[in-house]
């Protein structure tokens, strides 16, 4: 009796994928929620890692001889997938100044250190902006304080200009305390998608970002 054989569909074929990126019951500050992030997003990701813009072995060994074409189809097969998202975390230690100020940087961003809002890029609902600005909602505040580390210490890298690379320099690690202190407060709907479209121009060009979108 001839062996059963895996369904040849994507779905499949992103499995390995999936081990990691699945929504689980609770947020995972290693392995990111992916599902729903815009497309573009996604595979400047992929590509990322593949060409040495960002470093984790794991990934850099799954993406590092597939084409383009196929990495289109991965990031478009995670970025139509909305499953609901995990409940908030029990509150930190955060203090309620901290707080605060994470608020009136995610919101107002601080002129005085040249630092924009994270709204000005990612949405006034933070729910990122298509084709290419990811949402800030539904990740634990470990991995967002993890990848502004990654920016400060060049370990996370994008096309030039490297907007989030400018920004993370210019935050005290207080600051990005405080900012990912708030944004892992912040509750997601399960409605919530990318915007379409956001004011123009963004407030630093970005290499990973189409021109249309400001850079």
């Amino acid at each position: 009796m001839a062996a059963d054989t895996a369904p040849d569909t994507l779905e499949q074929r992103v499995a390995a994928c999936i081990a990691c990126h699945a929504v689980k019951e609770k947020q995972d500050a290693y392995f990111p929620r992916i599902a729903g992030k815009p497309a573009g997003y996604l595979y400047n990701q992929l590509l990322n890692f593949r060409e040495g813009r960002r470093q984790y072995p794991m990934m850099t060994y799954m993406v590092d001889h597939l084409p383009d074409a196929y990495l289109h189809e991965i990031a478009e097969y995670f970025s139509d997938q909305h499953p609901p998202y995990p409940p908030l975390p029990p509150p930190g230690n955060t203090t309620q100044a901290a707080l605060a100020r994470g608020q009136a940087l995610v919101q107002h961003g601080d002129i005085d250190k040249k630092i924009p809002a994270c709204v000005a890029c990612h949405g006034a609902q933070l729910t990122g902006v298509a084709p290419a600005i990811p949402s800030l909602l539904g990740l634990p505040s470990d991995y967002i304080n993890a990848q502004f580390g990654a920016w400060k210490n060049k370990a996370r890298r994008a096309n030039a200009p490297d907007c989030m690379a400018v920004i993370a320099a210019r935050l005290s690690d207080t600051d990005v305390a405080a900012v990912t202190g708030w944004l892992g407060t912040q509750a997601a709907d399960n409605a919530a998608r990318p915007a379409a479209s956001i004011a123009m121009p963004l407030p630093l060009q970005c290499g990973s970002v189409p021109a249309a979108h400001g850079g």
